[in-house]
């Protein structure tokens, strides 16, 4: 699987597999994020998902891939002080907002910043006809967290701390984002850089959940807990795995800009699984999203 990759790096195939696999991510990533908002604690949520994350990873990394080699080690431990801070900040938001406003605020800010720093760190640059479509993408974002949060009506005493924690969260996306496909790229084997990423970076939150979850006075049933904490861990696996392989193999903004399509996976899922009301409006607003992932995908060509 590794020299395939790595065979089609720079190559049309390539290309086609980044757009592919950055929008598998969107999707994957949209359901991550209900799994860490739903019924549970987010904070016992992401607990779970990185300690199944953890138990996964450990033989991958230690018994199946190439250890990594030099700074690698140093990418690795970045990638986990990154990482922690985006958790926290996820976690806070997600406590105080509705998964419909929360979610979406994150993803729009992610794009733009990326775009930003790919073209500073990788030299990546955006045609007219691309910015169109950031700005299209974008708009359909914020105005679809616009109209969530007119007409919600729960978590409102909190929302305005969610939606800056929101803001500052997505500031972070677009930093894991564009230091991962640093990562990624600086490590000969990438499966070596992914299993690595997923051991070292879901060290740090079961011991969080662990003490959150000795203090509580009404402690949920660990089962459920741990069997979303298994399927949130196959899912990151699918979602970071894919946009990061994305990021290799493609341009950083454009995989960046494409995976945030995930709203629209996430106002489905608020509908169907968390029962949270969509109309035409929102609809309308997703839309927009998708459109400006298209004209994104269009101009580049």
């Amino acid at each position: 699987m590794s020299s395939w990759i790595t065979s089609i790096e720079g190559t049309a195939a390539g290309e086609q597999a980044a757009l592919v696999l950055a929008l598998i991510a969107a999707f994957l990533h949209a359901v991550f994020g209900a799994l860490q908002k739903g019924k549970h604690d987010p904070w016992l949520s992401r607990g779970a998902i990185d300690f199944s994350l953890l138990v996964i990873s450990a033989p991958i990394a230690l018994f199946l891939v190439p250890w990594p080699e030099g700074n690698v080690w140093f990418l690795l431990l970045g990638a986990l002080a990154i990482h922690f801070v985006y958790k926290i900040g996820m976690a806070l938001a997600f406590s105080r907002g509705a998964f419909t406003v929360v979610y979406p605020v994150v993803r729009g800010t992610g794009p733009l910043f990326t775009v930003i720093g790919a073209w500073i760190i990788f030299g990546e640059s955006f045609s007219g006809v691309q910015w169109l479509g950031v700005l299209v993408l974008l708009g359909g974002i914020f105005g679809l967290a616009i109209y969530n949060l007119i007409h919600i009506d729960t978590q409102r005493e909190t929302l305005v701390p969610a939606l800056w924690l929101a803001v500052g969260t997505g500031a972070l996306v677009a930093v894991y984002t564009t230091y991962d496909a640093y990562g990624i790229r600086a490590t000969p084997d990438p499966f070596t850089f992914l299993a690595w990423f997923f051991f070292i970076t879901a060290l740090d939150f079961p011991i969080i959940a662990a003490l959150r979850y000795r203090n509580m006075t009404h402690r949920p049933p660990l089962r459920p807990l741990l069997t979303r904490g298994l399927i949130g861990a196959f899912v990151a696996y699918g979602s970071f795995g894919s946009v990061m392989l994305a990021t290799r193999l493609g341009k950083v903004g454009e995989a960046a800009v494409l995976r945030e399509t995930s709203p629209v996976f996430a106002a489905i899922i608020g509908w169907l699984v968390l029962k949270e009301t969509v109309g035409p409006r929102r609809i309308a607003l997703m839309t927009l999203i998708a459109a400006g992932a298209v004209i994104v995908e269009m101009g580049g060509r």
